[in-house]
């Protein structure tokens, strides 16, 4: 796939858009006022290889509290800003490496040229970020030629554009944008449509998607369309609940693609009656030890790890597995790129692949 071509802007120590690697983000759960367990939760996402983090600022007690959650933390915060310009300005002046601003309530020109002013001063970027939910319908009239409303799609890239117009008449180009709504075939319309419009980088993201397993599947078709199609410098996948999810899913996604390595990648058969291991309970382990061990992330290199129950899956149909076992009675043949290299007794089947996926 070819990426859509964008320039570059900096979060902290991060660089987003170019032909820099795709970043995956989050956003803490707890209250930031909390810092203590705000700090934790970000530290507990970077061990899960979360390369940026967002924080809601909903009062000066949130602002206040990024310079001493900063002193914590090893990634880039972006403070999400709404309501309230004076805000942005006070995160900024504790140390946020970005700043969401959302044009559905944050849209006054004085205001956005207090925060560009200060954003200047600190070399950090801004993110416009549109969410279908929160649009401010009363700016835009109806369609001349009918009574129906525009598209929201539509009306998401009209408000990023004429934000954007609003930043560039103040000469301020570290932007990055977004455009989020729960429904999937809308956000990518909409980022489509922003793609042939402006060359800022994209954090991609299908808003309110619910818990993990349809968030997951949700955002896994959006993000997966767009990204396919080359659009795409930074992600989230919002979930409903632990974050720790959120990093997981995005990873999944992008490794999907090819486009991260994120440890080794388990493949496993869906098992059938010819099963004669419990694939299902090896998976489960394997991928509990993985995470334990913290093999996911030390190990960089491409990596694929195959457990198939039976000699119809495997090795023939994970030959390009880099270790694999298929499944014997109550044992599994041992197999390296197709090739059968020995055989193990079942219980024995997950220190063996470990060895061989540290070896």
């Amino acid at each position: 796939m070819k990426r859509r071509k964008t320039r570059v802007v900096k979060i902290g120590k991060v660089a987003v858009g170019g032909n820099f690697p795709i970043s995956v983000q989050s956003m803490a759960k707890t209250k930031t006022s909390d810092m203590r367990a705000t700090a934790k939760q970000i530290k507990e996402l970077e061990d899960m290889g979360c390369e940026i983090i967002r924080v809601a600022v909903k009062d000066e007690k949130d602002a206040g509290a990024i310079k001493e959650i900063k002193r914590s933390i090893r990634i880039p915060l972006e403070a999400d800003i709404h309501f309230n310009y004076r805000l942005a300005l006070l995160a900024i002046g504790s140390g946020s490496d970005a700043i969401r601003l959302n044009p559905g309530n944050i849209y006054r020109k004085n205001e956005i040229r207090e925060v560009v002013k200060v954003a200047k001063e600190k070399n950090i970027p801004i993110r416009v970020g549109v969410n279908a939910g929160s649009l401010n319908l009363r700016r835009y009239p109806k369609l001349e030629a009918g009574s129906e409303k525009l598209d929201t799609s539509v009306l998401m890239v009209k408000s990023a554009l004429e934000y954007i117009k609003v930043l560039e008449k103040l000469k301020f180009h570290a932007i990055m944008v977004s455009l989020k709504a729960s429904d999937v075939l809308t956000t990518v319309e909409a980022y489509r449509q922003m793609a042939r419009l402006c060359d800022y980088p994209f954090h991609l993201g299908i808003t309110a998607t619910g818990l993990s397993f349809e968030g997951g599947i949700r955002s896994a078709v959006g993000m997966g369309i767009l990204l396919a199609e080359g659009i795409g410098d930074t992600i989230r996948a919002s979930l409903t609940g632990d974050p720790k999810e959120e990093v997981k899913v995005a990873q999944w996604i992008l490794s999907s693609l090819g486009l991260g390595q994120f440890g080794p990648q388990i493949i496993a058969c869906p098992t059938c009656g010819r099963a004669q291991i419990d694939v299902v309970k090896i998976v489960q382990e394997l991928e509990e030890k993985l995470q334990i061990t913290d093999y996911r992330l030390r190990i960089t290199r491409p990596l694929k790890v195959a457990i198939m129950g039976c000699e119809v899956n495997g090795p023939g149909e994970a030959a390009d597995a880099d270790i694999g076992i298929a499944g014997g009675k109550h044992c599994g043949v041992l197999f390296k790129k197709g090739k059968i290299i020995g055989s193990v007794k079942e219980k024995d089947i997950i220190s063996v692949l470990l060895k061989n996926i540290n070896a």
